[in-house]
């Protein structure tokens, strides 16, 4: 089923991580929309660039730094998110980091709890300050970002797995939480994606990147944009009884 450009109509979305990757890219799927879309993101230039990039196409834009590990800062962003546009009524909890490949045993507690903090402790916080807002509001659509390897297990990514499986365990505690409250709450779970998390991962040589590509069944990585298709279609009507799902789109990664 086609999007209904209705379902966006006079809506605003809040992102974070949207100063590239799948971020920017869910940003300025969302402004191509219609909706308004506040960019939310720790690293400032990038961000800026991203709303110039929608400030170019007409769109209606909300650039917040954001560090989305500090529960001031999130609730900050969401407050100035509904000062500037008045409301909120999609919320995509993008943000993240990588691991670099370390054996379970040789991670320290401060790497642990950095990707915890990140990956998985401030998708709660987003929450915990995005549902009552659209509570108030009678709904909206929440999409968190979890990954492949938030469905099966990679060597070497013991503190990245954990924290993505565990987005999708609070993201389904949360969609039946609320969902006789009209408020839907599903995940994402990317595969090995072309963005600069990527490239930081492979290592950024042509060696890195053959050694990330052969394990994609389809021969290529993923685009930002084509996960950005699935976020915008989840927020959308057509998605109208989609909850609690984890939508992996990996181009068969997992199978």
């Amino acid at each position: 089923m086609p999007n209904d450009r209705a379902s966006f109509a006079a809506k605003v979305a809040f992102v974070t991580g949207a100063a590239n990757g799948i971020g920017r890219a869910a940003a300025l799927a969302f402004a191509h929309e219609g909706v308004s879309v506040a960019v939310a993101d720790v690293s400032e230039p990038a961000n800026q660039e991203t709303a110039r990039l929608i400030q170019q196409t007409g769109g209606r834009v909300l650039a917040i730094r954001c560090d989305v590990s500090r529960p001031d800062d999130v609730k900050a962003a969401l407050g100035k998110t509904v000062e500037t546009f008045g409301r909120l009524d999609f919320a995509f909890n993008n943000a993240g980091v990588e691991q670099p490949i370390t054996a379970t045993a040789d991670l320290t507690v401060e790497q642990w709890d950095r990707i915890v903090a990140i990956d998985l402790r401030s998708v709660f916080l987003c929450m915990k300050h995005e549902i009552p807002l659209m509570l108030k509001q009678g709904g909206g659509v929440v999409v968190n970002t979890s990954s492949g390897a938030g469905v099966r297990g990679f060597a070497g990514q013991a503190a990245y797995c954990a924290a993505k499986y565990g987005v999708i365990g609070l993201t389904k505690a949360a969609a039946l939480d609320y969902a006789k409250s009209n408020i839907r709450v599903n995940a994402v779970c990317p595969g090995i994606i072309e963005t600069p998390m990527m490239d930081r991962f492979s290592g950024g040589t042509s060696e890195g990147r053959e050694r990330v590509i052969a394990q994609e069944p389809v021969g290529r990585m993923g685009m930002p944009e084509e996960i950005a298709a699935a976020v915008v279609w989840l927020c959308s009507d057509a998605a109208a009884f989609v909850t609690g799902h984890a939508m992996v789109i990996d181009g068969g990664q997992t199978v």
